[in-house]
């Protein structure tokens, strides 16, 4: 009894559950169970290939790890929009390879082996991989620099160096899979020689030819039918060419949030407001970190240069008639006001040469020092910075060129050498220590002035902001969720619908809204066909009510949606035929080109040098070309079905020139190499059913 007294209360909790999900197996259907875990799973899924998914958390794993490696070789995060795609690229096409690609290359039977692989890293063969990152000075590859870092990989106590040199191991071995891959194309895309004959000789046979024309014209023959089993008929048949991704057609109102006329009047208000006192400040850079949008910028413009921000500023500064103080009206462009002070103007140089000895953490008083040894002509820049860096600090002084700077390329806090006499030697303070500099060389002066500009520009007020999301939030709510209710109330309003078909998911371009459209896309992808969303906000700057029209799934194109392409097909080629025959009937017994001209009622037309080399530049029917390209001489055709018109044609004479040569025959092959590469991937992709998720969740 005390057994089972300490059964009780120690697995009471696991016996109740064990019998609560004993009854539930009697409540809830299994299939159930499971469709809501595999939904659950799919929700969660990043991307699938071959059969293998990639969930979430894998993918955030090997994202992790990409961005250690990205900072690892950049000394910083990814920061950009432009780099964070990288990284999440590189991290996907970790797992295509994985499960894709290097899948397929070992089924073809390639393999790189472990002693291939040290050579490529480390050997004789080393990868490009490797090559282009150990480099010296010149940018040539570094067999010392590379052995330096394997050796000293075991001092990093961070283990970075290591995992680093792990993912070049992998990457080198991984190109060599593609590089290998790849040479079964290259390498298997041989010409011999009787192939490299015969397509020089079909490329360099050139027709001349004379022929008629009769034209299908635009009327729609009534009496050609299509029929529906004949569209499924060739549905069938090129079912592969309407293979299609999931996306959706939506139809939506945008409401752009602009500032207001009252915004305006504020903001104009405000500027007109601290006018006076832009005007007679002393210290225009606190005034402007206080009062405007854009900073004081230590900086010698020419004329031109101001352009970028406002010609109005740009002719006011340059004008013949400004002075150094003087300040402009207040200037409008677009939503943005300027009010433009002259601080200074000179005539200054756009680039200066440059020599100097950079001291670092030096006092004043040794900089001066050193400064008028070298003025009082005791000594020079080399002997000084050498006395310098053998008694005082081997790492503090440097000596030599700077070079030539301009205001883009020269060290920050360095403006005053565009300025400085030449020959003169004086000290600069900057954020890299103090510097004894001498200005050598200049290019010709030019006329220069320093600017200073309260910038102010007019946004959306909240009171405006909230006006647009009421007028969206209002539609909204009069739609109900339902698509007819969305077209009644804009149409009933004014208001454009507009469309979008086959978004696809994660699409950041919509229409007018650029780059920031993923929460649309997103809605679409969640919704269901013919429901309409609350307001959508992007970024403050557009409210979106948009409708779900139709959904298309991944697959292929289900045939009632190409039904009309198809049709226009295949009335196209039913056309030719029965235009063919009427000619055809209309011309029998007809020996001459005239004949069959007059008859017809048209004229013959003549054309020489036809070649199917270059069928696209020749402006001529393609199923022409290739039909007189291979004609006999002297025969009149029977009647040709092209894709604008019927031609009955004959050729006078078949040329052969020399201006398609063996080198053409091998550029032609490479690029068809070049082309079979490039589609090597996508094919594989394909294949495989690739699914990328990746815009669900970034």
């Amino acid at each position: 009894m005390a057994v089972l007294e300490k059964i009780r209360v120690k697995f009471g909790i696991l016996i109740s559950v064990v019998i609560a999900l004993a009854l539930l197996s009697f409540i809830i259907d299994p299939n159930t169970v499971s469709q809501v875990a595999s939904s659950m799973s799919e929700k969660y899924r990043v991307g699938k290939i071959n059969g293998n998914s990639v969930s979430y958390q894998d993918f955030d794993n090997e994202l992790n790890y990409q961005n250690r490696i990205f900072e690892y070789m950049y000394r910083r995060n990814a920061n950009t929009d432009q780099e964070m795609q990288y990284v999440r690229d590189m991290a996907w096409k970790t797992f295509v390879d994985r499960y894709m690609f290097l899948a397929n290359a070992r089924k073809a039977g390639i393999q790189v082996g472990e002693s291939e692989l040290v050579d490529l890293t480390s050997g004789d063969m080393v990868s490009p991989v490797i090559s282009q990152i150990f480099v010296d000075e010149s940018g040539a590859f570094s067999k010392e620099m590379l052995s330096s870092y394997l050796q000293n990989m075991k001092y990093d106590q961070t283990g970075q160096a290591e995992m680093f040199w792990k993912y070049l191991q992998n990457t080198v071995a991984t190109d060599q899979y593609y590089s290998k891959y790849n040479s079964l194309f290259t390498a298997s895309n041989f010409i011999n020689p009787l192939m490299m004959t015969n397509e020089i000789a079909d490329n360099n046979n050139s027709a001349n030819v004379e022929f008629v024309m009769l034209p299908y014209g635009y009327q729609k023959d009534t009496a050609i039918v299509v029929s529906d089993s004949e569209i499924r008929e060739y549905y069938r048949a090129h079912k592969h060419l309407y293979r299609q991704n999931a996306s959706r057609d939506i139809e939506y109102v945008v409401f752009e949030v602009k500032p207001s006329q009252t915004d305006i009047a504020d903001v104009r208000e405000e500027v007109v407001g601290v006018y006076d006192e832009f005007a007679s400040a002393e210290n225009v850079k606190n005034f402007l970190m206080k009062n405007s949008d854009r900073q004081y910028v230590d900086e010698w413009y020419k004329n031109g240069e101001l352009n970028t921000v406002s010609s109005d500023v740009n002719a006011f500064v340059f004008d013949n008639s400004t002075r150094k103080g003087d300040v402009s009206d207040v200037i409008t462009k677009g939503n943005t006001f300027y009010v433009a002070k002259v601080m200074d103007s000179a005539m200054v140089p756009d680039s200066v040469f440059v020599k100097g000895i950079l001291l670092q953490g030096v006092q004043t008083d040794l900089a001066d020092s050193l400064l008028n040894v070298i003025r009082t002509g005791k000594d020079n820049f080399g002997n000084v910075a050498a006395q310098y860096s053998a008694f005082h600090n081997p790492q503090a002084a440097e000596t030599g060129d700077y070079g030539w700077m301009t205001k883009n390329t020269m060290f920050p806090g360095m403006e005053s050498v565009f300025t400085a006499k030449v020959n003169d030697l004086y000290i600069i303070d900057t954020q890299y220590g103090k510097h004894i500099v001498k200005v050598t060389d200049r290019t010709s002066p030019v006329l220069k002035k320093k600017v200073a500009i309260l910038e102010k520009e007019v946004l959306p007020s909240g009171n405006t902001v909230n006006e647009y999301y009421v007028q969206a939030n209002e539609l909204a709510t009069k739609a109900d969720g339902k698509y007819d209710n969305l077209k009644k109330v804009a149409d009933e309003e004014g208001l454009v619908l507009l469309s979008r078909n086959y978004l696809r998911e994660g699409e950041e371009n919509i229409g007018s809204i650029d780059d920031r459209t993923k929460e649309i896309s997103k809605w679409a992808f969640e919704a269901k066909e013919g429901k309409v969303s609350n307001v959508l906000n992007i970024n403050n700057d557009y409210y979106v009510v948009a409708a779900l029209k139709k959904i298309h799934k991944k697959g292929y194109t289900p045939v009632n949606e190409v039904a009309s392409s198809i049709n226009s097909i295949l009335y196209s080629q039913k056309l030719g035929e029965k235009k063919a025959a009427e000619v055809a009937e209309k011309i029998a017994g007809l020996d001459s080109m005239q004949a069959i001209a007059d008859t017809l009622d048209t004229t013959v037309s003549t054309r020489e040098g036809i070649s199917f080399s270059s069928y696209m530049s020749q402006g001529l029917d393609p199923v022409f070309i290739g039909a007189v390209s291979v004609a006999p001489e002297g025969v009149i055709s029977a009647p040709l079905a092209g894709s604008v018109g019927v031609y009955v044609y004959k050729v006078l004479s078949h040329d052969t020139g020399s201006s398609f040569t063996e080198d053409d025959v091998k550029s032609r092959a490479a690029q068809m190499a070049y082309y079979s590469s490039q589609s090597l991937l996508p094919v594989m992709m394909q294949d495989a059913d690739v699914e990328d998720n990746r815009a669900r969740f970034f």
